[in-house]
């Protein structure tokens, strides 16, 4: 499935970090929780008219860690949401192993999946990939692992076949010659997006054919605002893909945590900040730019949204969402930029 907008038109979906913890505030009190409000928020979702349920991965945290189980899940709960990732870290993953999950969990869906990958954010521990049995050659990092792996995983989902077959198998192979991995599901190679923080990756990912996944935060470049370098990413972006030559377009997609305060509770939640600027600061070894939240009464919401450049440029909205509130709570919160802001701005 790949979907095709008209310029102003976005997908918008949900985007949910999967936080758990013992709060009497939490709705989410443990893993089980975060996991099946997960697939009932992607039905809610689903069934207001959104278009994307998506998930942040991380290792040794109260957070999601291992994605394949919780987007079959969906898959098969769901008929229309496209299901994704926002991202998973390619420093953690066996490439071969993840295409196989990925190509089962994409044919459970009816091919819906969509998988933002990267080379990952910072961690709760120092080197975590090393407890997983990973680290990097002698004069390479694990950044070029992750790249590394995320080559040979886009080069078997599309079919590579690369294995010596065993010439007295258990079984009848079903050709002669190398076999690849199984199962295969078609399309997934054209639905898979990096997570991009700089300019140069973003036209790295162009040229291997990945779509573009990005997040509320950026290396600074310029010093300018956050959204006008996201939208000099993606213009970066999509010039190193027309260079490329490949034959289908690719989409973009940007993530914002917006709030139209349409109720009592997000009043109480998100009405009492003033409005905030972007911030700029030292993270995992480089300056990084923090995009700013949106929260205000739809009027002023749709003024203030029409300003960015980024959500303008992209075809896909993903919405943060303050997960421990609740399903009910955060479909409400989709809801509302469905219906009081989106009509507006010429998104739906």
């Amino acid at each position: 499935m790949h979907l095709h907008v008209s310029p102003g038109m976005k997908n918008i979906g949900f985007l949910s970090f999967g936080h758990w913890s013992p709060s009497p505030h939490s709705k989410t009190r443990s893993a089980a929780d975060v996991l099946h409000q997960s697939i009932e928020l992607a039905e809610a979702v689903e069934e207001l008219g959104g278009d994307g349920a998506y998930f942040r991965v991380h290792h040794y945290a109260n957070q999601l860690g291992s994605p394949f189980p919780l987007l079959a899940a969906i898959g098969a709960r769901t008929d229309r949401i496209e299901i994704g990732t926002g991202v998973i870290d390619m420093r953690y993953e066996n490439p071969l192993y993840m295409a196989e999950d990925s190509g089962a969990a994409d044919l459970i869906s009816g091919g819906r999946l969509q998988l933002g990958i990267s080379r990952g954010s910072p961690e709760q521990v120092v080197d975590g990939w090393r407890y997983f049995g990973y680290g990097a050659p002698e004069g390479q990092t694990m950044a070029d692992v992750a790249r590394a792996n995320t080559e040979v995983y886009l080069q078997v989902i599309d079919g590579a076949r690369f294995a010596e077959p065993n010439p007295n198998p258990m079984f009848p192979n079903p050709h002669p010659g190398p076999l690849g991995i199984q199962p295969q599901s078609p399309g997934l190679r054209r639905r898979i997006w990096w997570g991009s923080a700089s300019n140069a990756t973003g036209e790295w990912a162009a040229k291997l054919g990945m779509n573009l996944m990005s997040s509320t935060l950026k290396e600074d470049e310029s010093g300018k605002p956050f959204h006008v370098q996201q939208a000099e990413q993606i213009e970066h972006f999509r010039a190193a893909w027309r260079e490329a030559g490949h034959d289908w377009e690719p989409r973009v997609s940007v993530s914002r945590s917006i709030f139209a305060l349409v109720s009592d509770a997000d009043r109480a939640y998100f009405g009492h900040g003033r409005p905030e600027d972007d911030s700029f600061g030292a993270i995992d070894g480089f300056r990084g730019v923090f995009g700013r939240s949106y929260a205000a009464e739809p009027d002023q919401l749709i003024e203030q949204l029409r300003e960015d450049e980024a959500i303008a440029a992209a075809d896909t909205l993903l919405l943060t969402v303050p997960n421990q509130l609740g399903v009910d709570y955060n479909a409400h919160v989709v809801e509302s930029i469905l219906t009081h802001v989106a009509p507006a701005l010429g998104w739906r």
